[in-house]
């Protein structure tokens, strides 16, 4: 039994990816709830818990999409590579509606003026994110961890009125997948290593 739950588990992981194009079906509320539930259950520096959760659907995503899609446009028009701007302007169509999704969750961290502090914080939320995304991903759910949308992080706050002490960590679309992304390369962990006193 214990094999097959750890090898689910590590299913989950390896079988993750980002989703950039959704089906219209709407995703129910109870089903948002137990997928933020898992993430308020994240590892956080003494017990901080220093998150929180924006959930945004309807029109107010027209605005979130323009900020995004303005994003990628400045970006586009420093390429100089066709091929680039190319496969660039089919992530344009991505950022104006976020693929489609019908939710987007921005991922929220308290602030701190210690910088100590405040770099636990972002830590302690991203440990929320990544919980976010793979209950989604168990529950049949599409997520793409993006922090894209901050470089517009002035025109982010005033759309979603979100207050000087909180810091923007990620925005992710939420939704059922209308793709299957194949599995983009890793290096191999044994690269990403140095064992220490063995």
């Amino acid at each position: 039994m214990r094999e097959m739950i750890d090898m689910e588990f590590f299913d989950l992981i390896k079988n993750r990816r980002s989703i950039r194009r959704y089906k219209s079906q709407s995703v129910h509320k109870e089903d948002i709830l137990k997928i933020l539930d898992a993430a308020n259950w994240a590892p956080s520096a003494m017990n901080r818990q220093p998150w929180e959760f924006l959930v945004i659907s309807g029109e107010l995503l027209k605005p979130l999409g323009n900020s995004y899609k303005g994003v990628i446009e400045e970006f586009i028009s420093k390429m100089e590579n066709d091929s680039e701007i190319i496969s660039s302007e089919k992530f344009v169509k991505f950022a104006a509606h976020f693929g489609g999704a019908p939710v987007v969750i921005v991922v929220l961290a308290e602030t701190n003026e210690d910088p100590r502090e405040q770099k636990a914080f972002l830590e302690s939320a991203s440990a929320a994110m990544e919980n976010l995304v793979l209950a989604a991903g168990d529950m049949g759910l599409g997520t793409c961890w993006m922090t894209g949308p901050l470089r517009d992080e002035s025109n982010l706050r005033r759309i979603l009125d979100i207050s000087p002490d909180k810091e923007i960590v990620a925005v992710t679309p939420l939704g059922y997948p209308d793709e299957t992304p194949h599995p983009t390369p890793r290096t191999e962990v044994k690269n990403k290593i140095k064992w220490i006193g063995w």
